[in-house]
């Protein structure tokens, strides 16, 4: 992961358009699609203060009865937060902070 800036600022992922506003700067989506199953949107982050972060947004498509919608519910659940526990603890400090 780098954290170079460019000319104007601007990080070496930073799409340099629309996407970048309010000091932030933003990457171009990387999508993964499934049609008619699910689909995940992925943007590279860098904060006003210099943190970065990704954001990450999930679609996924459930079953017509409750009892197995209520099934994919729990298994998504389950598995977002052992995906975002696993990367926040791997995730390393800045120099000179702590660990948040």
């Amino acid at each position: 992961m780098t954290r170079r800036t460019g000319r104007h600022g601007h990080t070496n992922f930073c799409a340099r358009d629309h996407r970048c506003n309010l000091g932030e700067h933003r990457s171009a989506e990387i999508v993964v699609d499934l049609p008619g199953h699910a689909r995940a949107v992925l943007v590279r982050v860098r904060a006003s203060d210099g943190r970065e972060h990704a954001e990450i947004r999930v679609r996924v498509a459930l079953a017509d009865v409750d009892p197995a919608a209520r099934r994919q519910l729990g298994t998504l659940l389950a598995d977002l937060r052992e995906l975002v526990t696993h990367a926040a603890v791997t995730r390393r400090p800045r120099p000179g902070r702590a660990a948040a």
